[in-house]
């Protein structure tokens, strides 16, 4: 992720693993599939971008094992202490501003990233950069815009304020610089800079435990910025938390697009 004094969803807040774990227990089995058919193993050497927090770099280091290495990066790092040991090495690093941390790499993957990185393409290219030939990219990133709704199936004032929240959500995310329908364009923008067998697709989490964790956790963090902006209330938001807390929401997530190629 990129620095930003208006980033939204700081690592060091204490909501921050809460998202991680959440998004670990909904995109982990999409990820570590795409990964699997790519063929890491022993010896890989792999940069994992804008890591935040442990389940894919610690799944990677037991791939790759003693003779390979995983690069973990982020712009906080905060949350990697656990994880900081051979075969990882964990390097504060803004992708989207600063050189890659290294070269030659058979695989470079970002999840959740590049939709948050205002200069997006330097990143992109940066990310390819960094392979060695015949090397695979895996990019995988949020479309809100493609879905916008928290509850798909507004049939109540529950859902209705849930999706007003999430409007709200994806406002600041906005604001900020965070490129809504990024998504849908990467299979192009993957063709686009050169990079050869292409394929994408996309997973759309609908109702879990995990997406309900997802959303507390996430409008918990940023309840603040939501009020203060006054795009909800506190009321508004007490009231939400607490039905997400009774369960019997069916609450979504973005679809996320998994995009993927070999550098020629």
């Amino acid at each position: 992720m990129t620095r930003s004094d208006g980033y939204l969803l700081d690592n060091r807040q204490s909501e921050a693993a809460e998202r991680f774990d959440a998004f670990a227990r909904l995109f982990d089995p999409t990820t570590f599939r795409h990964l699997e058919g790519f063929g890491v193993g022993p010896g890989w050497r792999c940069w994992e971008v804008g890591a935040g927090g442990t389940s894919v770099v610690s799944w990677l280091a037991k791939k790759v094992g003693p003779t390979g290495k995983v690069v973990a990066t982020d712009i906080d790092t905060s949350l990697l202490a656990a994880v900081a040991r051979p075969p990882v090495d964990v390097r504060v690093h803004d992708v989207g501003a600063e050189k890659p941390p290294g070269e030659g790499f058979d695989l470079v993957h970002a999840r959740l990233v590049l939709v948050h990185v205002p200069d997006h393409e330097r990143a992109l290219r940066s990310m390819i950069a960094a392979l060695r030939p015949g090397g695979r990219l895996l990019i995988e990133d949020a479309d809100p815009a493609l879905q916008p709704l928290a509850c798909p199936d507004e049939h109540g004032p529950e859902q209705r304020l849930a999706n007003r929240l999430r409007h709200g959500f994806r406002q600041l995310l906005a604001d900020r610089g965070a490129d809504l329908s990024y998504g849908r364009r990467l299979p192009r923008l993957l063709r686009e800079a050169g990079l050869r067998q292409v394929e994408a697709d996309a997973y759309f989490p609908l109702a879990s435990p995990a997406c309900a964790a997802l959303e507390s956790a996430t409008i918990r963090q940023i309840r603040g910025r939501l009020v203060d902006a006054g795009l909800a209330t506190d009321e508004d938001i007490e009231t939400h938390l607490a039905k997400v807390a009774a369960g019997g929401m069916d609450l979504a997530t973005a679809p996320m697009i998994s995009a993927w190629g070999r550098r020629a």
